[in-house]
């Protein structure tokens, strides 16, 4: 069983006792989140496709933490005019574990 959820404007495939790193969300360390925006459910051979989402679904799963990205580096350089600046910038995420589909 799994499902297509909207987190923060993103679209993941989630399934039970599955980790995600969805964009940073309100919330504490171990406390549960519930997604209502399911666009898709798919159980066995039975699939429920919402028009946009699925009625009567929801998606629930508990925060574990809250972590930050890779570091990107935003190099810009103008050639020949002395122009060069060098920024990083590391993306913040929370890792949820699904813990119920339905």
């Amino acid at each position: 069983m799994y499902a297509i959820v909207n987190i923060g404007g993103i679209q993941f495939k989630v399934a039970q006792n599955q980790y995600i790193y969805a964009p940073k969300m309100e919330g504490e360390t171990g406390s549960s989140v519930t997604f209502d925006r399911v666009l898709l459910v798919q159980d066995g051979d039975k699939v429920e496709v919402g028009a946009p989402l699925v009625n009567g679904v929801k998606v629930t799963g508990r925060i574990l933490e809250h972590v930050k990205g890779d570091k990107v580096i935003v190099f810009k350089k103008k050639r020949r005019k002395g122009y060069a600046v060098k920024n990083g910038h590391r993306q913040q995420f929370t890792k949820v574990q699904i813990e119920k589909i339905g």
